[in-house]
């Protein structure tokens, strides 16, 4: 059985389906910070069965503690915490405290238990610096300030610390690019909250009529100013994931590898293009007098994840537009 933490979000969420989907048991754990009792029902509406969940708060170890117990565990899968480059500027301490908290809380109840297999889910951003050709091979930038990259960064620290302790250790830290998409039937997708965080959700705001325009930063540094990032869709991401549990699974070593996983590099007013094309909508985008030190380009390739995954990108930039569009079109028609 795999245990999913933030297992009703959006990237949690369709982990533990595509894992249902090739016959494997997860319990799933959530504290519904960022997600709701909903897309449980979704999730096991879709799969047609039973799925054990408990809401509880990573945080809190002798509660997690008893989901070990209680449930026959050999694998983690980490998707909780805080994501916000932006919104960790204004709630530093929400961040220091959720997401190293969390990696503490859990690792010492996995030793506990004796669980000693370990998907934690990073971002690219935990490199701090900007580059469209950031490899496994470069150290961290732990000068750059932002509290959630420097969260991200010590978790990885904690990480390795503590996979130093015990030969047992099988662990695949997967830095992601910037995930969107939905599944292709539109029956699972991201639940857009009232004031997202992320562009594509903003966007589709503005192309469903709910929003006037996008504020948009600029960057010098960059061919059209606007920022660049590596995306990549969540199918994919599922797919590194199953990748990355039967990589460790075939480990007859203690390991514990970064790997980037990633696709199409895009800049934001491109992405803000396309998304106007596939939506038949424009998408008004003004210059935002917000600014902060944000990383100009965040890309890479996924050479590692091909060596030792055998894990390629499969969905383009438009695909990931299209299918979480076609989702977010069943929300509204399912709210009106």
């Amino acid at each position: 059985m795999i245990l999913v933490t933030g297992g009703l979000g959006f990237i949690g969420s369709h982990v533990a389906l595509t894992l249902l989907a090739q016959g494997q048991e997860v319990i799933l754990v959530d504290n519904l910070a960022n997600s709701n009792l909903q897309v449980l029902e979704r999730l096991e509406y879709i799969a047609n069965m039973y799925i054990p969940f408990v809401k509880i708060d990573v945080r809190n170890t002798p509660a997690l503690n008893k989901v070990f117990e209680q449930y026959p565990i050999d694998a983690v899968i980490h998707a909780a915490g805080f994501k916000s480059i932006e919104e960790s500027l204004q709630k530093p301490l929400e961040y220091y405290n959720d997401n190293v908290s969390s990696i503490m809380s859990l690792l010492r109840s996995m030793q506990r238990s004796g669980v000693r297999k370990l998907i934690h889910l990073s971002s690219l951003a935990v490199y701090g610096q900007s580059s469209l050709t950031l490899n496994e091979e470069l150290e961290l930038n732990f000068h750059y300030q932002n509290s959630y990259v420097k969260s991200q960064q010590m978790i990885e620290e904690i990480i390795r610390d503590t996979f130093q302790t015990d030969s047992e250790w099988r662990i695949a830290i997967l830095r992601l690019g910037n995930v969107a998409g939905a599944f292709e039937h539109g029956g699972l997708g991201e639940y857009i909250a009232p004031l997202p965080k992320n562009i594509i959700p903003l966007a589709m705001q503005v192309a469903s009529g709910q929003r006037e325009l996008i504020e948009l930063r600029k960057s010098t540094e960059t061919e059209d100013g606007s920022f660049e990032r590596s995306f990549v869709h969540v199918i994919d991401v599922c797919r590194s994931i199953h990748a990355s549990l039967y990589w460790l699974s075939t480990q007859e070593q203690h390991c514990c590898e970064a790997i980037n996983i990633v696709g199409e590099v895009s800049s934001i007013r491109h992405v803000l293009k396309l998304l106007a094309e596939i939506t038949e909508q424009a998408i008004p985008v003004i210059d935002s007098e917000y600014c902060f030190n944000e990383l100009a380009q965040i890309g890479s390739q996924s050479d590692k994840a091909e060596t030792l995954l055998g894990w390629t990108t499969q969905k383009s930039l438009k695909q990931m537009i299209e299918d979480q569009w076609r989702f977010y079109q069943n929300t509204l028609s399912v709210k009106n």
